[in-house]
This record gives C-alpha cells, sequence and structure tokens, in this order.
C-alpha cells in the first residue's frame, strides 16, 4: 500500500502540476485516494470519512470554491494517455447524470441516456481515444441547454461563465476535437453514435478538417448510386444558367441495402469476444448522400478557384449489417474512407465503440463520475477533472 500510494503521489504530482498552490496539489492527491478507495458512494462527505486524513471542508473548497484551472489537468492526461494507448479511432458520444431538481448547472428534462428515456438530468458531449484494447476519456464538455441560456438566475447561481451559452452537441464534438488539435492531437478517424450519427453537418465538419469517419446513420438517410451524375437542362443564353443536380429521386439506404438482397452480404469477423470471434454479415456499397449541403460545395469549390460547383455530390461508403438471424438490415453506418479500405476493417472500426462503454462503467460506478452533489459549472468540471486522472491511475 506504501508502494501504491508513493507511486500515486508521483502521478498526481505530474497532472497537478498546474495547480498553482501545494496545499491545493495536497487535496487533490487526498480527492483522487477517495475516489479510487472502495465505498458505495464516492461524495465528498462519504469520502472524507473514509480517508485517514479526510477533512470534509478541505474537499468541499478544493472542489467547489477553488479557481484552479482544470484544462491543463485534462490536458496532461491526454497528453500522457494517446501515445500509451496508440488509438485507432477517437469515438464522440454522450455522457448523462441523472439529477433531481433544477438548480444543478446545466440540468435539463432531456433525453438521458443512462436511463434510456427522457428525463432530468445533465448531459456532457464527450472524446475518446479507443483501440481494441484500452480507452481513456481525452476531453468532454458539459451542454447547456437551450433553456439555460438566457436563465440569468440560474447562471448566476452557478457559475456559469458568461460566453458559454447553448451550443448544439454536435459543435460541441468538434469545439472539442478542435480544442485536442490545438494540444497537438489529430484522431486517426473518428466513429460516432446517438446524435451525431444523423448530423449531416457534423459530418461535413470533420470533412473540411480533414478528417475521415465511419459514423452509423439511421435507416432512412437518403443516398444516390455513386455512379449517377447529376445533369443541367441546356442554357438558352438567357438568365442565369441552370444548375446541375440529380434527376433521380434518392433512396433510403434501408432501401438501397434490401434490393441487393441477403445474398450480397457477406460473412466479416472484427474481433474475439468473450464467447468466441465476434461476426456478422456485411455489404460495402459506395453511394453519395443526398443531404450534403450543396451551398457549402459550391462556395467550396469558388475558394479553391474551380470557378462554380459542378453539382457531384462526395462519394463515401455505405456499411450494411445484417445479421443471419434477423429478417432485415440491422445497422446502417457511413464511412469517408478511401474506396479500397478492406471491408473487415471498416467493420472493425464501426464496431469499436464498445470500447468507451468500459469508460463509462468504471467512471461512474467505480470513481463516482456521477455521484458528484454539487451544483456549479466549477465544482463539476473540478470533479471530473478529478475522476479522470482516477481512470488513467487504475491502469498504470
Amino acid at each position: 500500500m506504501e508502494r501504491a500510494r508513493a507511486k500515486l503521489a508521483l502521478f498526481v504530482a505530474d497532472v497537478f502540476a498546474s495547480v498553482p498552490r501545494k496545499d491545493q496539489r495536497a487535496k487533490g492527491d487526498c480527492y483522487l485516494r477517495g475516489l479510487m478507495l472502495d465505498g458505495r458512494r464516492k461524495s465528498i462527505q462519504p469520502m472524507a470519512e473514509r480517508l485517514p486524513d479526510g477533512n470534509e471542508q478541505n474537499l468541499q473548497q478544493f472542489v467547489n470554491q477553488s479557481t484552479w484551472d482544470p484544462l491543463p489537468v485534462r490536458r496532461r492526461i491526454a497528453k500522457r494517455m494517446v501515445p500509451r494507448i496508440g488509438p485507432d479511432a477517437w469515438a464522440v458520444d454522450d455522457m448523462s447524470f441523472p439529477k433531481d431538481g433544477k438548480m444543478s448547472v446545466a440540468v435539463a428534462h432531456q433525453y438521458c441516456g443512462a436511463l434510456g428515456k427522457q428525463a432530468n438530468c445533465q448531459v456532457a458531449v464527450s472524446v475518446h481515444a479507443v483501440s481494441d484494447t484500452a480507452s481513456c476519456p481525452l476531453q468532454w464538455r458539459l451542454f447547456v441547454p437551450e433553456e439555460w441560456a438566457h436563465d440569468a438566475g440560474r447562471r448566476r447561481k452557478t457559475g456559469i461563465p458568461q460566453e458559454v451559452g447553448h451550443r448544439e452537441k454536435w459543435r460541441l464534438a468538434l469545439d472539442t476535437i478542435d480544442e485536442l488539435a490545438g494540444w497537438g492531437m489529430v484522431p486517426p478517424v473518428v466513429v460516432a453514435d446517438a446524435g451525431y450519427r444523423q448530423n449531416a453537418d457534423f459530418r461535413d465538419g470533420l470533412s473540411e478538417r480533414g478528417i475521415g469517419y465511419v459514423v452509423a446513420i439511421r435507416s432512412d438517410v437518403t443516398v444516390h448510386p455513386h455512379d449517377v451524375r447529376p445533369t443541367a437542362p441546356a442554357w438558352s443564353g438567357n438568365g442565369r444558367r441552370p444548375q446541375p443536380r440529380y434527376r433521380d429521386k434518392p433512396s433510403p439506404v434501408a432501401a438501397l441495402a434490401a434490393c441487393h438482397g441477403r445474398q450480397a452480404f457477406t460473412e466479416v469477423t472484427w474481433r474475439e469476444g468473450s464467447r468466441g470471434p465476434m461476426r456478422s454479415r456485411f455489404l460495402v456499397l459506395r453511394v453519395r448522400p443526398a443531404e450534403v449541403r450543396s451551398r457549402r460545395l459550391a462556395q467550396a469549390a469558388a475558394a479553391a478557384g474551380h470557378g462554380h460547383w459542378d453539382g457531384v455530390l462526395p462519394e463515401v461508403t455505405l456499411l450494411v449489417e445484417w445479421p443471419e438471424d434477423a429478417e432485415a438490415p440491422t445497422d446502417y453506418w457511413l464511412s469517408s474512407l478511401p474506396a479500397g479500405t478492406p471491408p473487415a476493417e471498416l467493420v472493425r472500426l464501426a464496431k469499436i465503440r464498445w470500447r468507451i462503454e468500459h469508460d463509462y462503467r468504471e467512471l461512474k460506478h467505480g470513481l463516482g463520475l456521477d455521484h458528484f452533489e454539487g451544483r456549479t459549472w466549477n465544482g463539476w468540471h473540478h470533479h471530473d477533472a478529478g475522476a479522470l486522472p482516477c481512470r488513467v491511475a487504475r491502469h498504470r
């Protein structure tokens, strides 16, 4: 235990080096030990009672009143962990925290993934480094619902910074990726689920940043076959020249996959599970999403010096899963990876998001990420900046 504590002390000294005061760093060491020790509840009072050097008032002050900046702590953790994990992808998702009452920072009645339904909760947008064998959250941002944007009373009581307002989750995800890029970290590829999967603007944002993606979509997303081209009517010479457009109606991906039939799907094994090889049947098609914003493409063409957009939509890969025992295809993904990417690699990346469930389970149940009982903006961010190093320290 003494050796373990000495190692933890060195670790804390490194990740909390940005905290200016020695007494604050000592409280950080105490707080992390409280989160890591056994105990059903990881809120401040029960942790202080379990710790030999625990002082509830000191820990409350460290988490809720201190002005230390949690951002450099997160940055240090991210820079330590990315080389250790060697991620194959970054996974974007939501993390939700059920709450009672209306005064916890950014709480609202919204979809709560932890409960699988609409409920009173806080939601954070998280970005994780993932491989087949390891994962770790790199950064997250608390989602501020629209009802909080102009609620001066609650904002003042919870200490939300003036510059922080309502921002859609997909924008928060891109903001977080940009922030990590500012720290010198760029994802090999982004995988995403939840609301990000359906949002064309999110996928466009990744493409504009030169980041490849494998993103889940719903079955009603519409696409054109990759070999279909737009056409324009003959120009009479008067007025504006007609713009090229696709004359055929796009098809939902479900209909496109079904028309190929079950025989077009081939079996792919993507990893070894606890009960043996994980395998299913998949179809890979090249398509052109019909929901891509034509105005954005026209502007991009003009910026690149091409004069005008030729009307051709970007080509991506559609990945469809049809399990052997299912009556119809069950899951769909769009990928911007090169056309020659092997199907097995596409499937592995599409499925790799399972790793972050380990992060959620350990952060919440093992390290008390959702046990925080404070209500303030600073308190929430200080608490999660403590839980994140614990996630790392447990696996050192």
